[in-house]
């Protein structure tokens, strides 16, 4: 199994508990011990959620599998062998008689001037623990500068994509520096610029326009500037140009404009279309293979829900749909494996629910429409129902529970990010 994300992890644990013993032997390939759950990384960044309790550790729960710590750089498919970059560099190959490719998705960047340089991407534990370390030191070093234009900079924040990554990511870090503010004597929340910039002409295009409309309207309420149906032309050095004539100075910019199949499936021989996805059949199957599957963000598998409106429809890359594609995988797998019918992937999008900040959101589902605290409880009661193991979902609730009996953390805790800074300080003397 070529990935430990939603897809792997899933797909792992339902395998594990169907085969029999000495049915199958499953092993699961991936660069990270452990699995991210990626909805609750804007919560990890704003300090809602401990950023251990996001991460489910794939060792702990696929006991029956064979886990192991390395990066899938090849897939030779004709030779059933991939080849496995282990941590210390040695390459490993690995024959297989089953493939599962779950290899999910990266940022999908374009050729700004200075984003490789500044940008900050929001999609690992990692880049959450990193964001909230890094928005609080920048309030930490504007409340001891004499200098003005330092200080505004340091206090302009832009967060760059207005999907579901960008406004959630906006709406908890800006919640966070907020609260934080009441602990400086010397800055206001009015002190700080965030700015959220898109290309299209509204945010969160998978909930209806209007409520596109009252997230912007909502935002804006707590002095968030959106900008939307604008470019951003370059960051270099932080100082930001927008397609608009818009320019400012920033030390933080986030990037959240989207995603893209792992390029890592360019080195197979396994059949992809234009975007670089493989391709699959509706039973998750790779197209022209019987014992190559694939799921989530790095396939295009047909969306049968739209076939009828749109032939070509394919599921969008979502968490909603790389949960219940495993489930259905793993029931073709084993379906497969003892010679009886595989069944499609069949899954009709009802809605989604989305983040502002502590205790708002907006909800479109199944034509419910819902705003502020009712549409933040149902974010909180659909994920965290969907996070894997009783383990990680009680820790998740306790998490919120006592955030809600004691005061909000804002500890700066940049040292992380330079561990042996201070130390290689002194050594040199």
């Amino acid at each position: 199994m070529a990935g430990g994300g939603y897809v792997g992890l899933y797909t792992a644990l339902r395998l594990q508990s169907k085969l029999r013993r000495n049915e199958a032997s499953i092993t699961v390939v991936d660069p990270q011990p452990h699995m991210t759950y990626q909805p609750f990384i804007p919560e990890a960044s704003g300090g809602s959620i401990e950023p251990r309790h996001v991460v489910v550790p794939l060792r702990r729960v696929l006991r029956k599998c064979n886990v192991l710590t390395g990066r899938i750089t090849k897939v030779e498919h004709a030779r059933k062998v991939a080849l496995m970059e282990a941590p210390d560099g040695h390459v490993e190959e690995i024959e297989y008689d089953q493939l599962v490719v779950a290899l999910g998705s990266v940022a999908r960047t374009l050729p700004i001037p200075g984003l490789a340089e500044v940008g900050i991407a929001a999609k690992t534990i990692g880049e959450a623990i990193y964001l909230r370390n890094h928005v609080l030191s920048r309030l930490d070093a504007a409340a001891s500068t004499p200098d003005p234009e330092q200080r505004r900079r340091m206090l302009s924040f832009l967060v760059i994509g207005g999907g579901f990554a960008g406004i959630e990511m906006v709406g908890e870090l800006e919640d966070m520096a907020r609260y934080a503010c009441r602990y400086y004597d010397n800055i206001k929340p009015e002190d700080m610029r965030w700015v959220v910039v898109d290309a299209a002409n509204r945010v969160l295009p998978e909930v209806s326009p209007k409520m596109g409309v009252y997230t912007v309207e909502r935002l804006m309420d707590r002095g968030i500037e959106v900008y939307l149906e604008t470019l951003v032309k370059s960051v270099e050095g932080g100082h930001v140009v927008l397609s608009d004539g818009t320019e400012f100075d920033t030390d933080t910019v986030i990037w959240t404009a989207g995603v893209k199949a792992n390029p890592v499936l360019a080195e197979t021989d396994l059949p992809l279309d234009p975007r670089g996805r493989l391709r699959c059949t509706a039973s998750l199957q790779v197209e022209g293979t019987s014992d190559a599957w694939g799921a989530g963000d790095c396939t295009a598998v047909p969306d049968l829900s739209r076939i009828e409106e749109d032939p070509q429809a394919t599921c969008s890359p979502s968490a909603q749909h790389a949960v219940r594609q495993s489930k259905v995988l793993a029931n073709n797998i084993v379906a497969s494996l003892r010679g009886r019918k595989v069944r499609d992937y069949y899954h009709k999008y009802l809605g989604s629910v989305a983040s502002l900040g502590l205790y708002k959101g907006v909800a479109d589902v199944a034509g419910i429409k819902l705003k502020g605290y009712p549409a933040w409880a149902m974010h909180r009661a659909y994920h965290v129902s969907k996070m894997p193991t009783f383990n990680r979902k009680f820790r998740i609730i306790m998490d919120w529970t006592m955030a809600l009996l004691f005061r909000r953390e804002v500890i700066s805790l940049g040292q992380i990010n330079e561990p042996k800074a201070e130390f290689e300080r002194v050594a040199k003397g």
